[in-house]
């Protein structure tokens, strides 16, 4: 088996893999309320107290879990955000399972650049967010971000704690040793 050089970056030889990640605990709040909503659905469908006939409840019942469901999964999906990258790629990973998830080879990457405040308001919300204009971004919470310039001219943010470290990373990776810049 052969033993990986990590490449060699004007601070010392960069990580061979750079983890990160970035929490929302807020999020939690809304994701109560989902839960809420399901149990209301679940308590109308066991107990049934709806004279009026089947529809009436049926429709409640469905509508309860389904919006419930809705914005559980909504919320927990961008509670937090995780970041990795490796000397292949850079993979974004929402949640606790994962989901959505996002895998962008380096060799599709031009340019990484580090944004100090990244706000939900920039963007349209909290999670998965595109705006033509600005390009793709995942948004768990305000703060530092690490924005990735594609070949293509598209970009991609994300907001992460250590953005500099990630930055710093994916430069030394691409063989670019500058320094960060803010965006």
């Amino acid at each position: 088996m052969r033993k990986r050089s990590s490449p060699q970056g004007p601070e010392g030889p960069a990580p061979a893999v750079w983890t990160g990640r970035a929490t929302n605990r807020l999020q939690w709040l809304p994701a109560v309320a989902g839960a809420a909503c399901m149990a209301l659905g679940i308590t109308l469908a066991v107990e049934s107290p709806w004279t009026s006939g089947i529809a009436p409840l049926l429709m409640a019942v469905i509508g309860c879990v389904a919006a419930g469901f809705l914005v559980l999964f909504g919320t927990l999906a961008f509670v937090h955000v995780a970041v990795r990258v490796d000397d292949d790629a850079m993979e974004v990973r929402c949640g606790h399972i994962g989901v959505p998830r996002r895998r962008i080879p380096l060799s599709h990457v031009v340019g990484a650049e580090y944004a100090p405040s990244v706000t939900p308001r920039q963007w349209g919300g909290w999670g998965y967010r595109w705006r033509p204009e600005k390009g793709t971004a995942v948004v768990v919470r305000r703060g530092e971000g690490l924005v990735l310039r594609l070949g293509d001219g598209r970009t991609f943010t994300v907001t992460v704690d250590d953005a500099e470290g990630a930055v710093r990373a994916i430069r030394v990776l691409l063989g670019r040793t500058s320094p960060p810049t803010p965006v």
